[in-house]
């Protein structure tokens, strides 16, 4: 056990409570991997998730013990993080949890952030981070090349709202004027944001934060395909300069979140150049599978925006957490987070990242992409990305072929369906889609607490669908064609407790 004591006279220091030995970090390091690599080995033989409440978990956490007075041993705090880690966690790496939008973590992926935890940069700024600079800058263009963006600026932030916010914050820059930075939004400002019932919320956040207030927002009704009514948004543009509002920027979402809706970007793009509007694609989820060549048309069009936001720890498959924003002016994200002028190195101009963005204190994230973009290449993102499609349709075609199940849609990775008992009528039940709401909620939550498969729900129509999304390299033939039978196996035992309440 590492212990604190300075070094005798002829020691060159000492060892403090936190340091461990080469050989220590060593035989601990190798023993966690073991760990790791027997989780990697044995994933598809566990549960998703043991199912356990908030009360069983803090039981065996034993959440209310104090801080340890004394130190121990880091090898036995190690082995039982690894044992509750690896116990009580949802595993979003299994094959079977198609729950949301979190994507298995790429092992090279943890390697990498087990990297660049050891060096520790801070990539705020590249004298802290020479290398760690470079390759985020290198990272941010091959991401670039992969969405068909072009020559960008852009930087690695932690999620998908941050990676949307920074774009809304360089637009409103764009839009009111650097003295914003100094006097602020006006208390009833003219400035709004459009953006389709369907976003991400997001937006609700950025508005907020902006200064913009939620008020701000114009949502656009979307056609019967979720995407956005183009002719809609044409109208709301015209109604609110003849009444003096100034449109800030309009949102298209490139796979929405619910279905995997994707707007049309090339004819909002027309809208919005026409109007001198910034063009932002929240392609959080979606944008990443402009690399297929059979992409949903507007997919191929995203160099049209002037900014757009992708999540590398969703269909990258980085481990968490690691978003990327793309702007196409150059000047756009140091108008409106940087306050130093330019750095220069040697007479070359270096990046620092603190100037386009607004953390000052940044960690690698970009190492674990880096990496994964070396290891699988554009053609093995192809593949991937192409099989987690493909899947999510066989898995639609095989609800809509089940007597039991009923889909709702159909896009990108996404698949929803639902549970219909055949047995069941409207006179059996009177409301028959407030039962098959309830019947089908009581549902998605057995299948949870059982461990066998993980699914999340969307709402379509107002009814309430299973809802089932594929970014997970894990995921096989085998799994999808067993998921029909496990979801119609477990409604009927929930049809049964809730026929005997």
């Amino acid at each position: 056990m590492s212990q604190s004591a300075f070094g005798a006279p002829d020691e060159p220091g000492r060892l403090a409570d936190l340091d461990m030995d080469p050989e220590e970090f060593r035989t601990s390091g190798y023993d966690l991997v073991d760990r790791i690599a027997d989780l990697l080995g044995s994933m598809r033989d566990r549960p998703v998730t043991r199912g356990h409440d908030p009360a069983r978990v803090r039981e065996i956490l034993d959440s209310e013990a104090p801080m340890p007075i004394q130190g121990a041993d880091p090898a036995r705090v190690l082995e039982r993080a690894a044992d509750l880690l690896i116990g009580e966690s949802l595993h979003n790496g299994h094959p079977r949890f198609l729950g949301y939008i979190t994507s298995s973590a790429a092992p090279i992926g943890m390697l990498g952030d087990l990297l660049a935890s050891a060096v520790n940069a801070n990539v705020g700024a590249w004298a802290l981070s020479p290398v760690a600079t470079e390759i985020e800058a290198q990272t941010v263009r091959w991401i670039s090349d992969l969405l068909g963006f072009g020559p960008a600026n852009g930087l690695l932030v932690s999620g998908g709202n941050m990676a949307n916010m920074v774009a809304v914050w360089a637009a409103r820059i764009r839009a009111a004027g650097e003295g914003v930075r100094a006097s602020g939004l006006p208390a009833e400002g003219d400035l709004r944001v459009y953006a389709s019932r369907e976003t991400h919320t997001w937006i609700h956040k950025a508005a907020d934060l902006s200064g913009l207030g939620t008020d701000s927002i114009r949502w656009i009704p979307v056609r019967d395909d979720l995407s956005m009514d183009v002719q809609a948004l044409a109208r709301a543009l015209e109604e609110d300069a003849r009444q003096g509002l100034r449109p800030m920027m309009v949102v298209a979402t490139a796979g929405s979140v619910s279905t995997g809706a994707v707007d049309d970007i090339p004819k909002i793009s027309t809208v919005c150049r026409e109007r001198e509007i910034w063009l932002h694609v929240d392609g959080a989820y979606g944008g990443f599978a402009a690399v297929l060549p059979d992409a949903p048309e507007p997919l191929h069009h995203l160099d049209l925006a002037d900014s757009v936001a992708v999540d590398p720890h969703k269909w990258l498959y980085a481990p968490l957490e690691a978003a990327c924003v793309l702007v196409r002016d150059p000047d756009a994200l140091p108008a409106a987070f940087s306050y130093h002028p330019p750095y220069y190195h040697f007479g070359v101009e270096a990046t620092n990242f603190v100037d386009l963005g607004p953390q000052n204190s940044r960690g690698f994230r970009a190492l674990k992409v880096w990496l994964a973009l070396q290891q699988a290449g554009r053609e093995g993102y192809v593949r991937m990305i192409g099989d987690d499609v493909r899947l999510a349709r066989e898995l639609h075609d095989a609800a809509d072929r089940h007597p039991e199940l009923e889909t709702g849609s159909s896009g990108l990775s996404i698949t929803t369906f639902r549970y219909v008992p055949s047995a069941l009528t409207a006179s059996d039940y009177g409301d028959r889609e407030a039962y098959l709401d309830r019947l089908n909620r009581t549902l998605q939550d057995r299948l949870e607490r059982e461990g066998d498969t993980f699914l999340s729900n969307a709402v379509l129509g107002g009814r309430y669908f299973l809802r089932a999304c594929i970014v997970n390299f894990r995921t096989a033939q085998a799994d999808v064609r067993s998921i029909p039978d496990l979801v119609v196996r477990a409604g009927s035992a929930v049809q049964r407790e809730l026929d005997r309440d």
